[in-house]
């Protein structure tokens, strides 16, 4: 069953992923830039990366043991804080001026403050499901607890990526240095993106494999499999993120060890598709 709190964590993600959507519609329309602080890029990568992430968070949580008061408040400021943070982003985005590490003003410090706050929320709010997660076992089999777990643990590192990013570029902004604030800052974009979606990704192989007619010690292993590709993967792109390479320009045994990992995760989703599909023949 899904609960009221859910269902306003989803209708404000998809709103959110939508606000994404018309901006990348409003970028692609006027030509703007795809690259710099004041490119609109940014109000499109929050809408769709929050929005997919508040809904993926609010599906994945929904496993986890919480007394009923608690997940509506953590949920429930979780959501909050993933719409101001979108919300102030795209609203920068449309003055033309850029969303963090500003400070020219009272009103853009305000607002970099504020985002750097919602942060620490979000985060705080992670790491106590997280807690959760791993003290109850809530109404999981046990492939899915272990993906959940996982998808958590690499929320927080995700999260961990980019507080780290927003204190080196507030330390060289308030240095007087904003342009490389913005350079070093991004550094860590690409292991925060791919850590952030690992809770979508290996808890959703988690919920496809039970619909293969296997046993549970199977999906388990195959669970396990998903987390190591995973996190090789990560491995290899906080790697380059820290070395300042992009994952486009990496050497070839960093091009092929991630892509072997994303191989691995193809095939464990493929296969268990294709077992669901013939037990649901096999029972038609």
């Amino acid at each position: 069953m899904i609960r009221t709190i859910e269902r306003v964590a989803y209708a404000a993600g998809a709103l959110l992923f939508l606000s994404g959507l018309v901006h990348t519609v409003v970028l692609v329309a006027s030509g703007g830039s795809w690259t710099g602080p004041l490119s609109m890029r940014k109000a499109v990568t929050f809408g769709l990366s929050f929005g997919l992430t508040l809904v993926t968070v609010a599906w994945a949580t929904s496993y986890v043991a919480v007394r009923p008061r608690v997940r509506n408040t953590l949920l429930g400021v979780f959501t909050a804080a993933s719409v101001v943070e979108t919300a102030l982003v795209s609203m920068q985005a449309w003055r033309g001026v850029p969303s963090h590490f500003n400070f020219e003003t009272g009103f853009d410090n305000a607002v970099s403050t504020t985002l750097a706050a919602g942060g620490g929320v979000i985060i705080l709010t992670a790491v106590t499901f997280t807690a959760a997660a791993m003290r109850g076992e809530g109404e999981m089999t046990a492939s899915m607890r272990l993906a959940v777990r996982f998808g958590l643990v690499a929320l927080l590192v995700a999260l961990g990526a980019g507080a780290a990013m927003i204190a080196s570029g507030v330390v060289e902004a308030r240095g007087g240095n904003p342009r490389l604030a913005y350079t070093t800052a991004g550094a860590l974009k690409p292991l925060h993106a791919v850590a952030m979606h690992a809770i979508l990704v290996v808890p959703g192989l988690a919920w496809l494999l039970r619909f293969a007619d296997w046993t549970e010690r199977r999906r388990v292993r195959l669970v396990w499999t998903a987390i190591g590709a995973y996190s090789v993967l990560t491995a290899v792109v906080g790697v380059e993120s820290v070395a300042g390479v992009s994952p486009l320009a990496a050497s070839p045994v960093e091009m092929v060890t991630s892509g072997l990992a994303l191989v691995v995760l193809g095939l464990i989703g493929a296969v268990a598709g294709r077992e669901a599909v013939r037990r649901r023949s096999r029972m038609s």
